[in-house]
């Protein structure tokens, strides 16, 4: 047990501290453990996302500890692992074969006529494998240990693992995902566990996630539209459109949150792509669309869910930028530590 009777969460931060400057640096001493797994093999638009986490771990040394809605909850201990080099390596090189993939599918050419390309799609989908085997793993490992556990991207594809360890333990659980876009695709651009294609992976392979819910969905394409007329009684979406003519129109987000709400089960995993909130927020992430939720808007809902006794069984965080931009750094850092805390809070 770590001895906090020397720690002032007032004073200037030490550097020698791990994540939020809290003296906790081992998955022993932890109540609530981030995962951080930098890949981006199949990202389809900006790149960057595989090396946000050690910003985002700078960027929360910059946090002050004391909120009314949290109390003293980091006492029971929050901590981040060292990310893992050999799946950033494997990352880097497949997502240079990835591009030139989707370089060549884009022209009309066929990928069977072409060697190179039939050799780069089998080592892209069995990286897909090896990572969702490893980021599986790692969780299990965690989870078997009695921890909390977030998961810190990387990609949106990263987290169909980690899903996948959750399920092991709990049936009938809600994936609450939060994103620009559906993630419905089926095999985006060949890559069977492309980032675009997790939510749809989710549903075809835990029939545990008996729900998902989507909020702030503004980009879709017709394949994705279609899926989701066939499968209402398990995927409810609220389109950012909708939500925003219904305020426009007077609907206060307190209701709406009832209603996103009243579509929960007693289990629920936060899934929060950073692109579903207003891209001004975090402008480096991958794929940034106009529209979407202020971060304010989305840790109300989840201090709803929480005040309901619902459990919050797990989260991710995922598709944030770098680039050396400390506004994504430091939004995702504050995203970081509401979700920890309310991870915490939440199995009480």
């Amino acid at each position: 047990m770590v001895d906090l009777s020397a720690f002032d969460p007032n004073d200037v931060c030490n550097p020698e501290n791990g994540l939020f400057g809290l003296p906790f640096n081992s998955v022993e001493d932890a109540k609530v453990v981030v995962l951080p797994v930098p890949w981006e093999a199949t990202v389809t638009y900006g790149s960057g996302t595989a090396r946000s986490i050690d910003p985002i771990l700078k960027a929360s040394l910059q946090i002050d500890l004391f909120d009314p809605d949290f109390g003293d909850t980091w006492k029971k201990g929050f901590y981040m692992a060292e990310p893992n080099k050999k799946i950033l390596t494997k990352s880097d090189y497949l997502r240079k074969e990835a591009e030139l993939f989707v370089d060549y599918i884009c022209h009309g050419e066929e990928v069977g006529k072409n060697n190179f390309m039939c050799k780069s799609i089998r080592e892209i989908n069995e990286g897909g494998v090896y990572l969702n085997k490893w980021v599986y793993e790692q969780a299990i490992d965690l989870l078997g240990r009695g921890k909390l556990v977030g998961l810190l991207g990387g990609d949106h594809s990263t987290s169909l693992g980690f899903i996948k360890a959750l399920s092991e333990t709990n049936n009938n659980f809600a994936v609450l995902q939060i994103d620009a876009h559906c993630d419905l695709r089926k095999a985006y651009e060949g890559f069977t566990y492309s980032h675009a294609s997790v939510m749809y992976n989710v549903l075809n392979e835990i029939p545990q996630v008996s729900k998902l819910v989507q909020l702030g969905v503004r980009e879709f394409c017709e394949e994705e539209w279609n899926f989701l007329q066939q499968n209402q009684e398990r995927v409810y979406t609220f389109y950012d459109k909708k939500v925003k003519e219904r305020m426009y129109e007077g609907a206060t987000w307190a209701a709406i949150t009832e209603e996103i709400i009243a579509q929960l089960p007693e289990r629920i995993y936060i899934s929060f792509d950073v692109d579903g909130l207003d891209p001004k927020l975090c402008p480096n992430t991958g794929l940034p669309v106009q529209g979407g939720f202020e971060a304010e808007q989305i840790m109300y809902l989840i201090k709803k869910i929480v005040a309901t006794g619902r459990k919050v069984i797990g989260f991710d965080l995922v598709e944030l930028g770098s680039n050396n931009n400390i506004i994504d750094a430091t939004v995702g850092a504050r995203l970081l530590w509401n979700l920890c805390n309310w991870l915490c809070l939440s199995n009480q």
